[in-house]
């Protein structure tokens, strides 16, 4: 690791990268003098505006695409009241932790995020281990959730040839692992591009999400007919398939779909400064973002319960994704409609399930190019203050496109690494756990530090929960230690060598890692966050050039 110097600081003599001086927006100058005040200077071409901010939320959190993934999770573990109860039980909890998280990130919206939250927020003496704790967590639960997230992906396209083929072409893991690895490597080149061009992606990627969303809610409640599900079972049928004997805890395993579902919404925070008012923008994207992804992802859960018209024969299912099979129940030509219906349903059914599954996977496959948008972004801003193996390489901003280039391919080869377990039947548990563990402790904590250490140091931002913070704050907290130690357990209770959860090990290995570095190493150079100006000289002189008249 390259140690810091308490002096390397330096002053930066251009305002904004590729613009003169007098060609920079007032709202642009307002975030530069922000970002100064930070202690950063702008490095990057504020091409967000709110829409696109709110845009790359929903196309990271994806709720067409989390659902559909993660349809067997309540499926085993409940089945039709886990589908309608456990999403939106998570939810109210996810929403405390969004809401502290949009406090910070408008106080200090930096590509640094969380971890810059971390070390402002602890105390002097905790700061630096808070701020080490949170970086290597964030970068674990991101780089785990661009190899889930293509996973789940690579699971769509194989669930598409086994309907195509009608169950005739079964991929096995070599094949699904060549697919997983041709997924990152195109999105390397893809989000290797400029910002402008990744910023009109989320837009598209947004508009997936909802139609995808909207259409498979509005499909498999018109469409089910006589096998739809009554509403007593629909709602309250409990189905436990998990093979642990406590129903409760059964239960509880179904959080694991929207505590994955719900991840990625510090996204708006880590392209704070390629963001136009990004205090207000990134706040607004992150609850915005979050509130819709619960509320469609409720309602296309309350969907697929009613669709789903026998767990036990949705779980026979050969697909790799079972709602595949529900979608061949409820669209295909075993659906069991009315003559009229069944002529209808028939005549497109075809077209439907091309069309759905098409639009799903290339919506999938956006939320991974979103992902490793902003798993990049946290890797730059990690090494931009030294704190990675290799920093000097992975801070690098490319000169053409003005983005971390290095980053998002360091991204993609670590992602690309964990990829290896496609190999085990639990691969997709393990990704998912691994990755929900490691953000959500990046997530909860500089909210720790905001309540314990921090509640006189924060400075409010325009988005601000006032006393609020506090119980909010507490409540996320303890929700999410919970579930951190929920996701450590395999999902069923005769676990092997093939089905166990590997999250542990993953999130083990990160933390051995970084653990020993701290140690033996860290402690002694790495201080938090580096100022790359001269804030006090740099501030000033810079308000003086851009006060507006």
């Amino acid at each position: 690791m390259v140690k810091h110097k308490e002096a390397s600081i330096v002053t930066e003599s251009v305002s904004v990268t590729g613009s003169s001086q007098d060609d920079v927006p007032p709202v642009h100058r307002e975030d530069n003098i922000l970002l100064r005040k930070l202690g950063y200077k702008s490095e990057f071409r504020r091409e967000f505006s709110l829409l696109e901010t709110i845009s790359f939320s929903m196309a990271i959190l994806a709720a067409s695409c989390g659902v559909t993934t993660g349809y067997s999770y309540p499926l085993l573990s409940g089945g039709h009241f886990a589908m309608v109860w456990a999403w939106p039980i998570a939810c109210i909890f996810v929403m405390c932790v969004a809401a502290s998280m949009a406090e910070l990130a408008s106080s200090m919206p930096t590509s640094a995020g969380l971890y810059y939250f971390s070390a402002k927020m602890a105390s002097k003496e905790q700061s630096a281990l808070a701020s080490w704790i949170t970086g290597w967590s964030n970068i674990t639960g991101q780089v785990t959730l661009i190899c889930s997230i293509n996973f789940s992906c690579t699971e769509l396209i194989t669930t598409a040839i086994a309907m195509g083929t009608d169950g005739a072409v079964v991929l096995g893991s070599g094949a699904t692992f060549g697919i997983l690895t041709a997924i990152h490597l195109t999105q390397a080149i893809f989000c290797s591009a400029g910002t402008r061009l990744l910023a009109r992606m989320t837009v598209v990627t947004m508009v997936l999400i909802l139609t995808t969303s909207i259409g498979a809610i509005v499909s498999l409640l018109a469409c089910a007919g006589d096998q739809r599900a009554s509403s007593a079972d629909a709602w309250t049928k409990f189905e436990n398939n998990t093979g642990w004997g406590n129903n409760v805890w059964a239960f509880i395993l179904a959080f694991t779909s929207p505590m994955w579902s719900l991840t990625g919404y510090d996204s708006a925070a880590h392209i704070a400064e390629e963001t136009a008012g990004a205090a207000r923008a990134a706040p607004i994207a992150i609850l915005v973002g979050v509130a819709a992804t619960e509320i469609l992802g409720w309602l296309y859960y309350i969907a697929a319960s009613y669709a789903t018209n026998s767990v036990s024969v949705i779980l026979q299912s050969k697909l790799a994704l079972p709602l595949g099979q529900v979608f061949l129940n409820v669209l295909g030509k075993k659906g069991a409609l009315t003559l009229w219906c069944s002529i209808a349903v028939l005549q497109e059914s075809a077209f439907l399930k091309k069309i759905t599954l098409r639009y799903l996977t290339s919506g999938q496959y956006l939320c991974g190019c979103s992902q490793t948008v902003d798993a990049s972004r946290v890797i730059f801003a990690f090494s931009r203050d030294n704190a990675l193996p290799g920093s000097q390489w992975w801070k690098r901003i490319n000169h053409t496109t003005q983005t971390p280039v290095n980053a998002v391919w360091f991204a993609i080869v670590l992602s690309a690494i964990c990829g290896i377990l496609v190999f085990s039947t639990a691969a997709f548990n393990s990704l998912a756990s691994a990755s929900v563990i490691g953000l959500y402790i990046s997530y909860v904590t500089p909210i720790y530090c905001r309540v314990t250490w921090g509640k006189d140091k924060l400075q409010p931002g325009p988005f601000n929960l006032g006393w609020w913070s506090f119980p909010i704050g507490w409540i996320g907290i303890v929700w999410v230690v919970f579930m951190v130690v929920m996701l450590l357990f395999p999902y069923t209770q005769t676990a092997n060598v093939q089905t166990m959860n590997y999250s542990i090990v993953i999130v083990m290995a990160v933390f051995i890692f970084a653990g020993g570095s701290w140690i033996f190493s860290a402690r002694h150079w790495f201080t938090g966050p580096i100022p790359n100006i001269d804030v006090q000289s740099d501030l000033s002189s810079y308000s003086e050039k851009h006060t507006t008249k």
